[in-house]
């Protein structure tokens, strides 16, 4: 597997563009377009809050009902959710406004949004949107880059990654953006994530790899333990790297999930990463467990305890915290067994062993914990598998942004 300087444009036949449709205040980039020269198998995945917003449940209609896809419009600024059926209706006319434009069928266009919940959509910035982006078109790297600035709200950094890998005597290209920096909590976040890939795949196989992947990379990330209404992933597969058709689990599959899997967790870190007001990613690996269903219990537990996540802003190894964030988590473990570590580029330093502290230097500690990415450790000693999930540190900054976030 070859990692790439690239995103959403690198594999074969797909074109971006991004720039400012006016929906923000100032001169910003706040809408992008996504396009296949040829029609795409599509999956997704989709929030699970009971609230959805309206290019939400569209998408899953695209996804889930209609034979194709092969264009996506994102706009950021207004999330379109809460707005009844005009919410609704902007969507297809969204769609129907891009379809024209593209020249392809109104149900193969899927539509994103994210920003300020409770407002209705400026439709007539929109339309005018897609007409300015179309002809702006480009395979090319700039093209990736502006699209991944246009669907940022308070990300302080685009986020884009492409892989590539042989499969079946071709190199199939695997591509990505996302935006998320708040109202992140597993289960999807207030993310929106924009998948591309050559590969010829059934539309079967490839839900059933996004579905897989999704498990453990978004749905292992937390910011602020808020589930949003506009959580979205999008992959779209347009077959262009003619590698045999896969149609089944065999051995090519397992190499196009374990590239959408790398693409998908360094695009999960990268949310976490940028966390609104962090100053570090923090990441939780459970080890040693029984099952990953109870490792992956544990980390969601550490990750989105507001106290360990304070603890990590003050750079104090608190252990306790994370001790008593593993208790409370539902997951069953043997708290007199538990070894726990902190690592960052500082180093690797035991802090507890069969759940007692160790002769440890705090020094040393503070000093691990002080680098912008740092990483606990605990070993359960009760079998074999394992999990991992990505948060931040809890700032001043968070309540900050939170608090003017509409103003």
């Amino acid at each position: 597997m070859k990692k790439m300087d690239s995103g959403v444009t690198a594999a074969i036949g797909f074109q971006a563009a991004g720039g400012s449709a006016g929906i923000k205040k100032g001169n910003v980039k706040d809408m992008a377009l996504l396009y296949s020269i040829v029609p795409c198998v599509a999956a997704g995945t989709f929030t699970t809050n009971i609230v959805k917003a309206a290019p939400v449940k569209w998408d899953q209609h695209i996804v889930y009902d209609c034979e194709a896809a092969q264009a996506v419009v994102c706009n950021s600024g207004v999330a379109n959710a809460c707005t009844g059926e005009e919410g609704y209706r902007c969507c297809r006319e969204t769609a129907k406004m891009a379809a024209e434009v593209l020249k392809i069928p109104e149900d193969s266009v899927l539509v994103a949004s994210t920003g300020v919940i409770g407002q209705q959509i400026p439709m007539d910035k929109i339309i005018e949107g897609v007409k300015m982006l179309a002809p702006l078109l480009s395979n090319s790297r700039e093209a990736a880059s502006l699209a991944a600035q246009a669907i940022m709200t308070t990300d302080t950094r685009q986020k884009e990654v492409a892989v590539s890998v042989e499969i079946g005597g071709k190199t199939v290209t695997v591509g990505g953006m996302c935006k998320g920096s708040g109202m992140i909590h597993p289960n999807m976040c207030t993310m929106l994530s924009f998948l591309t890939t050559d590969a010829d795949i059934s539309k079967e196989m490839l839900q059933e790899a996004l579905s897989e992947v999704v498990k453990d990379t978004y749905n292992m990330v937390s910011v602020d333990g808020d589930t949003s209404t506009n959580d979205t992933v999008l992959l779209l597969a347009n077959g262009l790297a003619g590698n045999p058709v896969i149609n089944k689990k065999d051995g090519d599959y397992q190499k196009f999930l374990e590239a959408l899997y790398e693409v998908n967790t360094i695009l999960a870190k990268k949310i976490a990463g940028d966390g609104e007001g962090a100053t570090a990613l923090f990441e939780v690996k459970i080890t040693g467990a029984q099952s990953r269903e109870q490792a992956a219990a544990l980390a969601k537990s550490v990750i989105t305890s507001n106290l360990t996540k304070a603890a990590i802003f003050g750079h104090d190894a608190n252990w306790g915290r994370i001790l008593c964030a593993m208790g409370y988590s539902g997951a069953k473990f043997d708290p007199e067994k538990v070894d726990l570590f902190f690592e960052s580029a500082a180093g690797r330093l035991q802090i507890i062993e069969n759940g007692v502290a160790v002769d440890y230097s705090e020094e040393e500690a503070t000093a691990i914990l002080s680098e912008a990415e740092v990483t606990a450790i605990a070993d359960l000693k009760q079998g074999k598998a394992e999990a991992t999930a990505w948060g931040c540190d809890l700032t001043y900054d968070y309540v900050k942004i939170n608090a003017d976030y509409r103003s």
